[in-house]
């Protein structure tokens, strides 16, 4: 596929349907389609006239609201903001490489924030990129006055055969040149949101060393981190990514013992110098299933100011680094290719409505 092509074929069938759920002042659609992973589905938020769900075989992925990119729905979503907030001074341009599109929920967020920013965001299903871009599209209308415009481009790239496995995958190897002065192109500049479908690993292997202020790693086949994505090799192409400044973010999902994260959280400490995690104290102390966000630098990070922030949140959190995350991770060992797993699944039902 040319880099900055409309894709032109669509996989899968789009299914719009009218449900009981609503939003204000009527009924809200609800999309289904058939993708190379599943069957996706866009519903309707019933509080938020123009804002969507978005769910992979019943697993919510994004949520994404087109007349405020500010609004973070999902908790953990909000603590990736914090970090893409705290990641250079208030409305600096950042180059960042979303590992994992979804709903480009982050990206909208960071046009938003940071206007004139270079960003990438790559997805394993072309059928739900395509999906995406066409009931959720990014832009003008998708944002508030006071922010910056986003405009969505196609960068080459090739569908995985095993679809989100490959997981709303990553990278550019264009990304280094092509994205060399957006850090000085200023706020009066149009940002740029970048989708490419491939594999995340395969492409982050390609990237210029220094290529990007920001990676976030967000990747999920279904309700599972796929196994060559938690590993110390893959860390490590994220090291290399990254610039001097540059900060490290990922969402892992797991549950009592939490085994997996201690894993994660060791292969990343093996890369990154400094590291801090963030969760529900639930989540933390192994009494539920949930999401846990893990961000590293070779530099310091602003623990302080992103620990007021998480305790501020409507649902707050607990930040956990120095001593405390070591005592965390004690006895975990790094993960390697060679001995991956995926992560775990989560309790059955636990996406279901109450």
């Amino acid at each position: 596929m040319p880099p900055d092509h409309e894709i032109t074929g669509i996989a899968g069938r789009a299914i719009l349907v009218v449900m009981s759920h609503r939003q204000r002042g009527g009924s809200g659609p609800v999309v289904r389609q058939d993708v190379d992973s599943g069957v996706v589905e866009l519903v309707a938020d019933p509080d938020r006239p123009r804002a969507w769900t978005l769910l992979v075989d019943g697993t919510p992925q994004s949520h994404v609201d087109l007349d405020d990119p500010q609004h973070l729905e999902f908790e953990y979503m909000r603590r990736l903001g914090h970090l893409a907030d705290l990641a250079a001074p208030a409305g600096e341009p950042l180059r960042v490489l979303h590992l994992g599109a979804g709903g480009m929920t982050l990206a909208r967020y960071v046009a938003a924030t940071r206007p004139g920013s270079s960003q990438l965001a790559v997805e394993s299903d072309a059928a739900l990129a395509e999906l995406v871009q066409r009931r959720l599209p990014l832009g003008p209308r998708g944002r508030r006055a006071a922010g910056g415009h986003a405009g969505v481009s196609q960068a080459g790239g090739s569908q995985t055969g095993g679809g989100r496995a490959g997981a709303r995958q990553a990278g550019a190897s264009q990304a280094g040149t092509s994205q060399a002065g957006a850090r000085q192109a200023g706020a009066r500049q149009a940002g740029r949101v970048r989708l490419r479908v491939g594999d995340a690993r395969a492409v982050l292997e390609q990237v210029p060393a220094g290529s990007f202020d920001l990676v976030v790693a967000d990747i999920f086949a279904g309700a599972r981190t796929p196994a060559h994505l938690t590993s110390a090799e893959f860390t490590a192409a994220v090291a290399r990514a990254l610039s001097p400044p540059g900060l490290y973010a990922t969402n892992i999902g797991d549950g009592p013992p939490l085994a997996h994260a201690r894993t994660r959280v060791a292969t990343v400490c093996a890369a990154f110098p400094y590291a801090c995690l963030i969760a529900d104290a639930a989540v933390l102390r192994g009494r539920r299933f949930g999401n846990l966000v893990l961000a590293a630098a070779c530099h310091d990070l602003p623990v302080t100011e992103l620990a007021r922030r998480v305790a501020g949140d409507p649902f707050p959190g607990r930040l956990v680094h120095g001593s405390d995350l070591d005592r965390f991770a004690a006895g975990a060992k790094p993960i390697t290719d060679a001995r991956a797993e995926p992560s775990p699944a989560p309790p059955p039902g636990i996406f279901k409505a109450g």
